[in-house]
């Protein structure tokens, strides 16, 4: 198969490969989309098994984000970097200069920022080689850690879904399933937590699990059986794909609401989901907290303005009313989640598209 009959290809602006010897970066930046404005998406550094593995990674990833920045209704397209390699242990400023100077080459059409495996440590150092950088701090239009935005959404979206699932009930007494106490699913526990729900979590990170189950009292399980926990709500906090075929019969609970990244492992998981009347909220909806809050870097960083913390509340403020409308719409027209959501990303993209020909024809 080649890269343009890939399912995962879906008219990608471009697809870039960059090697540096001396370094020993190897990276992919793929551009889906700037219809809206430069593709924006973190970079992830991943032990990938092969190249094309991580190429259908960088793919899905940046088609996600153009789908997530419209969702937002950002002034941004959808772009995504990988770096192959163990960020536990090749990492090097050398490696994250070169990559700096991959995100340079492609000339302003792509900004970065952090994502699995890459801090915004390692990201001063690609600052030095390129401009096209977010969610760094130490100055004036420095957003900040974006996972606190992110949990924000999520937590607020997963309330409501829960809502539409279970007759307007709160959250209070509820048990939820939560996948992954990363950044975002650490947050994410500690707002359910004081909001009065019981957590159960699972996470390959000892210490991490150690850590929310001391604050909030969350039963830890192994990352197999939390797909068996009786809970009204799993929230997916890891990476992508958890909910497939195999793990879809697991679940107990009528709601899907978490902060990970493609959380289908196929679009045809969506439509069994709705099948099942299981209320799921579409991960690029409900999880676009973070690339709000790194919108609003860039967008001082164009403006060579400080950082506008309420213009990111009202852009979130914004997005939960999305997610609202995506649900109602999928009761009163009896049709999935993930598909109007994805038909309301692809008409604000088509719409970008528009404006941007008819200015150029000007």
């Amino acid at each position: 198969m080649t890269l343009f009959d890939s399912p995962a290809f879906e008219a990608h602006e471009s697809v870039q490969a960059f090697y540096d010897e001396k370094s020993g970066l190897k990276a992919i930046i793929a551009v889906h989309s700037t219809a809206r404005g430069p593709g924006a998406g973190g970079c992830r550094m991943w032990n990938y098994a092969s190249a094309q593995e991580a190429l259908d990674d960088a793919l899905r990833l940046s088609r996600a984000m153009s789908y997530k920045n419209a969702v937002a209704d950002l002034e941004l397209g959808g772009g995504k970097s990988v770096i192959i390699g163990d960020s536990r242990t090749q990492k090097t400023p050398e490696l994250f200069e070169a990559f700096g100077r991959a995100v340079e080459a492609v000339g302003g059409r792509y900004w970065t920022a952090e994502d699995v495996g890459v801090s915004p440590g390692d990201l001063m150092h690609a600052r030095k080689t390129t401009r096209y950088v977010a969610g760094l701090e130490g100055h004036a239009a420095a957003s900040g850690d974006p996972s606190p935005v992110t949990a924000e959404g999520v937590f607020r979206g997963l309330k409501l879904a829960a809502g539409k699932a279970y007759g307007g009930r709160g959250v209070d007494g509820m048990t939820v399933a939560i996948q992954g106490v990363g950044h975002v699913g650490a947050y994410l526990a500690d707002k359910l937590h004081a909001a009065g729900a019981r957590l159960v979590i699972a996470d390959v990170n000892q210490q991490a699990l150690r850590e929310v189950s001391d604050r909030t009292g969350a039963k830890i399980v192994s990352p197999d059986e939390i797909f068996d926990v009786e809970a009204e709500v799993f929230a997916p906090c890891a990476l992508g794909g958890a909910i497939s075929t195999s793990t879809l019969s697991r679940l107990k609970g009528k709601v899907i609401a978490g902060g990970a990244n493609n959380q289908l492992a196929s679009p045809e998981i969506g439509q069994i989901l709705f099948e099942q009347g299981v209320v799921y909220a579409p991960d690029y909806v409900i999880n676009g907290g973070g690339i709000i809050n790194v919108a609003g870097e860039i967008r001082a960083l164009k403006r060579n303005e400080a950082f506008d913390p309420a213009w990111v509340a009202g852009k979130l403020d914004r997005l939960i009313e999305t997610l609202e409308m995506v649900l109602d719409r999928s009761a009163a027209e009896h049709r999935p989640t993930h598909a109007i959501a994805a038909e309301i990303a692809r008409d604000r993209i088509a719409e970008g598209r528009s404006r941007a020909e008819t200015r150029a024809a000007a």
